[in-house]
């Protein structure tokens, strides 16, 4: 059966393991294994241990072995977003993926990574866009100019939504 996008059948079933993949630009893509805390039909949340390296440090952050990450991710949102947490609970911030909407079938959830991130910090006084310059190195605005100009609008959404204190509500 083939459904399609915008009338997802498959709703993720709590507790089950499901596979996230995220495509990336030329052909590269990351698959890791996470937990469904909770799927509506358009907005899935689930949970994974940090699956990259044992240390990644952006400067402004760092993600570690043991980190937990709590993701969001909406089937009608042009952006995911990935509350950090250390091994011990305390909030580390929250890095949002500026991607495509996402697609769940009965194992996986898939999103397309546009290159466009931004981070909030736990008391949200640090906003950061980050990758603007990789996204614009990426060719889109050419080969999509739709997609590229809703991927900008998502960045300018999610930055006022952290910056005015609505970002808590979307994640509920």
């Amino acid at each position: 059966m083939n459904a399609h996008h915008t009338h997802p059948t498959a709703t993720l079933a709590p507790g089950r393991t499901v596979t996230v993949v995220l495509l990336k630009s030329r052909d590269r893509q990351v698959r890791y294994p996470a937990t469904v805390e909770r799927d509506d039909g358009v907005h899935a949340v689930v949970r994974a241990p940090w699956a990259g390296p044992p240390v990644r440090d952006f400067g402004f952050v760092r993600f570690e072995s043991g980190d937990v990450f709590t993701e969001h991710y909406w089937r009608d949102r042009w952006f995911s977003v990935k509350e950090v947490r250390a091994a011990d609970g305390r909030l580390k911030g929250w890095y949002c993926d500026i991607t495509r909407p996402a697609r769940v079938a009965a194992d996986t959830l898939t999103t397309w990574d546009l290159e466009l991130d931004l981070w909030v910090s736990p008391d949200r006084s640090a906003v950061l866009r980050l990758d603007e310059d990789e996204f614009e190195a990426e060719g889109l605005a050419e080969r999509d100019p739709e997609a590229a100009d809703r991927a900008r609008r998502a960045l300018d959404d999610l930055e006022r939504l952290a910056r005015t204190g609505g970002f808590t509500a979307l994640l509920d």
